[in-house]
């Protein structure tokens, strides 16, 4: 299988592209032309035997040139993909996005109109895009769709904008909503690395206060070795038109994965609420239930948290 993997030297784009090639597919990488991996003699993060191509969602004529080149599956990771960012700048958001996700779809639409291919189209959205919720229930897929975020809500046009394609053309779009998840490579503006690093960096100075921002938040997280695997498994078994969590149903509230990084990293830290860190309308309860996407196939969740937050524990202390 011949797949396009847009934004695929980011964090899941790279695990993704080293598990599709263990299978042997043939996967051409997609990057933004300013980023540092098609800088001469940049090593990519998946090794050798992977074209790369430049790619940029808010050109028509690269989008088009993209999609001439013919694909039996596309992963649509490219993105605004931190919710800081988003706030910072809302429009860039929904620009790369939503605007973004809509020029891809309509014109792997059109491609397939031509009769030249039929791809799938796997667009990676998030679960922020339930919003609040109501209490501490798992998240279900007919669960009203109501993001408090820029991000949240631009991800959620851009699966409206893939959907209405596949409605109106036939395009096989199958939406992934991937609930939090981390690992070894995940920058720090993400909450698991940023806890890591901070940790690190008061035992190393010796100091015990660490700043962090609102702790009373639930969330999951999973490795993103599962995520990359229920991806894998949704380009094979997704049903177009339709929307799968990426879930495992494990809760954990962010107080508590402060204390079990702190015990990691060895540190007696004490907790200091800082402002700045504290995410506005933020969403108090986010945990997903993964039945829908496990009842496709054998998927489930098969690195637990413990060693999941070892690995990026040892990831920001070397």
């Amino acid at each position: 299988m011949r797949v396009l993997v847009t934004g695929a030297d980011g964090f899941v784009g790279s695990w993704l592209v080293r598990r599709l090639r263990r299978d042997g597919h043939e996967v051409i990488a997609a990057v933004q032309q300013d980023r540092p991996l098609l800088a001469a003699g940049a090593p990519a993060p998946w090794g050798i035997g992977v074209p790369t191509v430049p790619f940029e969602l808010l050109d028509g004529a690269s989008v088009r040139g993209i999609v001439s080149i013919g694909f039996d599956a596309v992963v649509h990771l490219a993105a605004v993909a931190s919710g800081g960012d988003a706030r910072r700048e809302p429009a860039d958001a929904w620009q790369v996005n939503a605007v973004g996700t809509a020029r891809l779809a309509e014109e792997l639409g059109r491609s397939r109109g031509t009769g030249k291919a039929d791809p799938v189209l796997l667009v990676a959205s998030t679960a922020e895009v339930y919003g609040a919720g109501d209490g501490g229930r798992l998240r279900v897929e007919t669960d009203d769709a109501a993001p408090c975020s820029p991000y949240a809500a631009s991800k959620l046009a851009a699966e409206d904008a893939a959907l209405e394609v596949h409605r109106r053309t036939g395009l096989r779009v199958v939406v992934a909503r991937a609930f939090p998840h981390t690992g070894k490579g995940q920058d720090t503006r993400f909450v698991v690395p940023a806890f890591a690093r901070r940790l690190v960096a008061a035992k190393r100075a010796g100091v015990k206060e660490v700043k962090v921002g609102n702790l009373d938040p639930v969330r999951e997280f999973l490795h993103v070795s599962d995520v990359v695997e229920a991806y894998v498994d949704l380009l094979r078994l997704g049903v177009p038109g339709e929307a799968y969590n990426v879930a495992g149903g494990s809760a954990v509230s962010l107080r508590e994965l402060f204390d079990r990084l702190a015990k990691i990293v060895a540190h007696d830290a004490v907790a200091v609420p800082d402002p700045e860190l504290v995410r506005p309308a933020d969403i108090p309860h986010l945990v997903g239930d993964g039945s829908k996407l496990r009842a496709l196939g054998a998927w489930h969740p098969k690195v637990d948290l413990h060693e999941t937050l070892v690995e990026v524990a040892d990831a920001q202390a070397h």
